[in-house]
């Protein structure tokens, strides 16, 4: 085993963990939104904004903290994005408005939003062409482990000690935080020197020049159409279920048993995107996201609603791996941060529509059927633009 070998395994390990807390804190918010809606006595508006301030924290820090990771390297913009989320988190629980709750989750969001297409990024320009698809899958993959200790918590901790106790729980990367600081390398790709003579302004321009626009127009409607449907669907998956006649409980019981699903569609994605190429994973596992949404919406009896939420975790989850993978093929070094960023930014202006739509269209007394159509409509919207105009990045050298 050589020190190549071991050093690539070590980063996958520290990303990786720094990927599922942020998947454990996403996770449990939607089951205590669920919660909050009781103790707090929420309109379903209200709780629609509760994901929404989410994203629009992650949407500035997707931008921000992207364009910084071509400045001041990927490492440092890691670091500080997860310090910054686990310490919004656990004051979060201390909370006893919902105005405090809010500016705390922007916080939050913006230390998440960061940190996800940055941690791509620095595995991607770390990894070899022919294993990177499948170790940036694998990376992605410990969001389904972040999610399975969220619904484990939330199924334990919520309601027998609270969404506070819950939330406390999310702030322990903070801890961990500091031990990346020690252990984790910068990307090899990333050179103070080079990024000197550029700046954030030609960055910007860069992403949109004659070269990159076709790739960067397609990532940002990919992009926008997933994190709209994801964090849609995802973040109301226990609501829903409660609004389908089951109890806070069976709710949980059933969206733990759907997040198990996500493992698989990780792991399946990983095995074919170095195979098939990422343009096909990402087409057939959307493709299955949007069928599974549609039967979703429409279920009429538990076990239907059960195995469409089964696949839609397992082609969702699995079609998030190639995307990030995908995205940061797309340009060259000195941008990579920046259109990862940039891209990540948009999608997440598509999270802050998704869960208020939802709210609204709820409130407004509009069937969960419709509901989960458009989103099924949204991601075929996507699936039609990569087909048409995205290109296939399989085995191609970083530079």
């Amino acid at each position: 085993m050589t020190e190549k070998t071991i050093s690539q395994r070590k980063l996958l390990g520290i990303a990786g963990l720094g990927w599922m807390f942020d998947a454990m804190d996403v996770g449990m918010l939607s089951f205590i939104i669920a919660a909050l809606k009781t103790d707090w006595g929420l309109t379903p508006e209200q709780m629609g904004w509760i994901g929404s301030i989410n994203s629009i924290g992650m949407a500035v820090g997707a931008l921000l903290f992207g364009l910084w990771a071509d400045r001041i390297g990927r490492k440092n913009i890691f670091i500080i994005t997860l310090l910054m989320f686990s310490l919004a988190s656990g004051f979060s629980a201390l909370t006893t408005t919902y105005t405090a709750f809010l500016i705390l989750r922007f916080f939050v969001g913006m230390g998440l939003g960061g940190e996800l297409p940055v941690a791509s990024t620095l595995v991607s320009e770390s990894v070899p062409a022919k294993d990177r698809g499948r170790v940036v899958v694998l990376l992605e993959s410990f969001w389904a482990f972040g999610w399975l200790i969220a619904a484990i918590i939330s199924y334990f901790v919520i309601p027998s000690f609270g969404w506070q106790i819950a939330l406390l729980l999310g702030a322990l990367p903070a801890f961990y935080a500091i031990y990346l600081r020690l252990n984790l390398p910068d990307s090899p790709a990333f050179s103070p020197k080079k990024v000197e003579k550029r700046t954030i302004g030609q960055n910007v321009r860069d992403v949109w020049s004659k070269k990159y626009a076709r790739s960067t127009f397609v990532l940002w409607v990919v992009w926008f159409t997933v994190v709209f449907s994801y964090y849609g669907m995802f973040l109301w998956l226990p609501s829903v279920m409660v609004m389908k006649g089951f109890s806070m409980i069976q709710s949980f019981e059933y969206v733990l048993m759907m997040t198990l699903a996500q493992l698989p569609g990780y792991f399946t994605a990983a095995w074919l995107i170095e195979r098939m190429g990422r343009k096909f994973v990402l087409v057939t596992y959307l493709l299955g996201t949007a069928g599974s949404a549609l039967v979703f919406g429409n279920a009429e009896t538990t076990v239907i609603l059960i195995t469409a939420g089964i696949l839609l975790s397992f082609f969702n989850l699995g079609a998030w791996g190639a995307l990030y993978a995908y995205t940061p093929e797309q340009y060259p070094s000195e941008i990579r941060g920046t259109g990862a960023g940039m891209a990540a930014a948009i999608g997440r202006v598509g999270g802050i529509l998704g869960p208020l739509l939802v709210g609204s269209l709820v409130a407004a007394g509009f069937s969960i059927g419709l509901i989960f159509s458009i989103f099924c409509a949204s991601i075929v919207i996507g699936v039609v633009i990569l087909a048409l105009l995205g290109g296939e990045t399989r085995q191609i050298e970083l530079t």
